[in-house]
């Protein structure tokens, strides 16, 4: 085999870039669920509070 293909074959350097691709994304993924849920238990306490305020 001619030896560019053989370097193309053993490169892994695009291989890394879309492990730390896929990385980022699960990270996102997480973070907004999290955000998502905390957001939705913040409101339920803040309309809690608010009821109890108000007459």
């Amino acid at each position: 085999m001619p030896p560019a293909i053989t370097r193309f074959i053993r490169d892994e350097t695009g291989a890394t870039a879309v492990e730390y691709g896929l990385m980022v994304a699960l990270i996102s993924t997480a973070i907004l669920v999290v955000v998502t849920a905390i957001g939705v238990s913040m409101a339920t306490i803040y309309q809690r509070i608010a009821d109890t305020i108000s007459p």
